[in-house]
This record gives C-alpha cells, sequence and structure tokens, in this order.
C-alpha cells in the first residue's frame, strides 16, 4: 500500500481553503486534494489486481476499459466527513465499477418480466463517441440523450442498442420504462423562494432517475405544485441526475424565476455527481426547448429568443 503523499491531510482531515491551487480538472479540489484522490483510485485497483493508468479526468485498464472520475470527484467534494471519507468512497466506487466491467450480465440471467419491471428511462450528456451506442432514444432533452437502463441493486447498467436487440421493439420498452417512471421515490421535495418574486420547486432523491421525471413533467406538476400546469407551460431544469426543479409558468414571476432556476442549474450541474446540464428549459406543447444557459464567463444567464419572448408576454399581461 503506498503512503499519503500529501501530508496536509494528517491535520485533521480538513478541506483545503480556497486560496490554494485549484485542480485543471476538477476546480472544485485543490491540486493537493486531486493529486490524492488520484491515488487512492490507482490503489483500490491495485488492491484488486487490475493495474490502471489515472489521467486527469478518467482511468484506463490494460484491457482499454475507460471509466470518469468526475462523478466519483463530485462525491467526495460533496461528503461532509472531509478527506478521511475518501478512501472508503473511492473503494466502494471502484468496486461497483470492477462489477459492471463485463457488461449488464442481468439481461442474460433475469426473467423477462423482472428485468422489463426494473427497466427506467436515464438522461446522460450528449456526446458524439456516445451516439453509436446509445443514440437510440428519442431526442427530448436538447444537449441530452435518453437512453434506456436497468436498475440493479448495486449498480445501474445503461443499455447499449446492441444489448437491447434481443429484447424487443425500442418504443414499447420506452413506454414500459416511462410507465416504472411513476414508481421513483422521491426524498425531499422544497419550493425555493426570493424577495423579489421568484420561485420554483425542487425534488431530490438517491434515485438516478429522479431527473428522469422530466418526462413525467405535467403529472409531476400536478402532484407537487399547488396549480396546475398553466397553456403557457413549465420551466424545469435538470442539473444532475438526482435533481429536478420546476417553475409553473402562470404570470410575472417567470422572469425572476427563470434566473433563479439558472443560477441553481448552473451550480448544481458544477459540483454534483451525474452532472447533466447548466441550462433551464421551457416544457410545452409536449417538447423541450432550451431558454437559459451559463456563458464561458460564468453565472451569467444568457436567456434564448424563445425566454424572452415568453417573459415579454407573461409581464405585459
Amino acid at each position: 500500500m503506498l503512503g499519503d503523499p500529501v501530508g496536509i491531510f494528517r491535520r485533521g482531515e480538513r478541506r483545503d481553503g480556497a486560496d490554494l491551487p485549484r485542480d485543471g480538472e476538477f476546480a472544485f479540489l485543490s491540486e493537493a486534494e486531486a493529486a490524492r484522490l488520484r491515488v487512492l483510485v490507482r490503489e483500490a485497483f491495485a488492491e484488486r489486481g487490475i493495474e490502471v493508468t489515472v489521467e486527469a479526468g478518467r482511468v484506463t485498464t490494460n484491457p482499454g476499459w475507460h471509466f470518469g472520475l468526475s462523478n466519483l470527484a463530485a462525491v467526495c467534494h460533496n461528503d461532509s466527513r472531509g478527506p478521511r471519507s475518501w478512501r472508503k468512497l473511492v473503494d466502494e466506487h471502484v468496486g461497483r465499477v470492477i462489477r459492471s466491467m463485463a457488461g449488464p450480465e442481468a439481461l442474460r440471467a433475469l426473467p423477462q418480466e423482472q428485468l422489463l419491471a426494473q427497466l427506467y428511462p436515464r438522461f446522460i450528456p450528449s456526446e458524439p463517441r456516445l451516439l453509436k451506442a446509445f443514440g437510440y432514444g428519442p431526442r427530448s432533452v436538447p444537449g441530452l440523450l435518453e437512453v434506456l437502463a436497468l436498475d440493479l441493486p448495486e449498480t445501474v447498467d445503461m443499455l447499449t442498442a446492441d444489448s437491447l436487440s434481443g429484447l424487443g421493439e425500442i418504443t414499447a420498452l420506452r413506454d414500459r420504462a416511462v410507465q416504472n417512471l411513476r414508481a421513483v421515490r422521491v426524498d425531499k421535495h422544497r419550493v425555493v423562494r426570493d424577495q423579489d418574486g421568484s420561485h420554483f420547486d425542487v425534488l431530490t432523491g438517491g434515485s438516478y432517475f429522479v431527473a428522469s421525471l422530466a418526462l413525467l413533467l405535467d403529472e409531476v406538476a400536478r402532484r407537487y405544485a399547488k396549480d396546475t400546469p398553466a397553456p403557457h407551460g413549465i420551466l424545469v431544469a435538470l442539473p444532475h441526475r438526482h435533481q429536478l426543479a420546476f417553475h409553473v409558468v402562470s404570470d410575472g414571476s417567470v422572469a425572476p424565476s427563470l434566473h433563479a432556476m439558472a443560477r441553481f442549474a448552473a451550480a448544481g450541474f458544477e459540483q454534483s455527481p451525474g452532472a447533466l446540464s447548466p441550462s433551464v428549459f421551457w416544457w410545452h406543447d409536449g417538447g423541450f426547448t432550451q431558454v437559459a444557459t451559463q456563458d464561458d464567463v460564468g453565472l451569467h444567464v444568457v436567456l434564448t429568443q424563445e425566454a424572452m419572448d415568453l417573459t415579454a408576454r407573461l409581464m405585459g399581461g
């Protein structure tokens, strides 16, 4: 076992201050914290007899498997226990990764009905390298891919187009997955309000499919908001897989709420595991349109023409 390369972590295991140099890949970690995290990752694989190359943002194994470190880095960053918990978090994460390396074995082991009962739609960021394997779903939310995933006791396996070929027709499988969404547990519901009149609802939970509830947005709004969806639609944000924020559009509060949601989405996207999108979308007529996002400078809100038209119409009404 390699020793602790960074002595500062012996002093009460406190986090490094914001004044110390930031890591180039994970800005929410200091250079020292990120270096420790990468050492822990390499050690966790080595303890299981697997030699890996640890790069800034990913791990590569000798057989050519690639695993990103973004989610793990965010999990460690958000753990209130500080760096003393990182070794356990890394060990658990690497264990799950290794158990999933052979692919979705459950596709061959589970009875068909049980498999269908554990099928859910899941959003992932849209990247060119993912399109061949995961580009089979509908283009529902801009910038995201909608894929089918199998919810297993220890892992969530995203299913490729090839692995789905023997299960049935994609549309029917998606319909069943969306139906299963109605049973997804939401652990917390809160309403965020400010003095400027902004307000929006936030749903969070341990499930990987909380953000997927955007596919049932009208039902979600009826369940959690006091007002049923208006003809003007709903603003929605999906910062990461464990969270969904929405605002039922009905009056002039849409303008401050849109700005508040954009800041909320950008912050959640930057610092949470399973990051999805820093944008805010407008759900109307059954479709999603991007209406606000952060720019290269940071949290400055950039409104699209659709957002400006919407707010002008309601503010003048």
